[in-house]
């Protein structure tokens, strides 16, 4: 199945704590069905020191959330949209906007 938030995508959260908020996506693992969204979910984890590359001590990261409360931000008119698929003349499958049926990411 293809993927309807990619990396690198600009994502609003719909439910939860963090609802309202936007960011880029980082990573996603679509077994799990989550993604990892800059600045969203942030939580603590306590950490031990790794030689020289980092201190030890409470470090805040953010945290997978799942796909099912991100929407994608529509292109044109900046507001979260759901996601379609559509095939173009010459054989390629892009992602469209149900907003405004603008081709995202082409």
């Amino acid at each position: 199945m293809a993927a309807k938030i990619r990396k690198g995508d600009r994502v609003q959260v719909m439910a939860g704590r963090d609802k309202g908020q936007r960011g880029e996506v980082l990573s996603v693992s679509p077994k799990d069905e989550r993604a990892l969204v800059r600045g969203v979910n942030m939580v603590k984890r306590h950490q031990k020191p790794q030689g020289m590359n980092a201190p030890g001590g409470i470090v805040e990261k953010e945290a997978p959330i799942h796909l099912s409360n991100l929407s994608l931000i529509d292109p044109a008119s900046d507001k979260p949209t759901r996601v379609g698929f559509k095939t173009l003349e010459d054989g390629k499958k892009v992602r469209v906007s149900k907003r405004s049926g603008e081709v995202i990411g082409a």
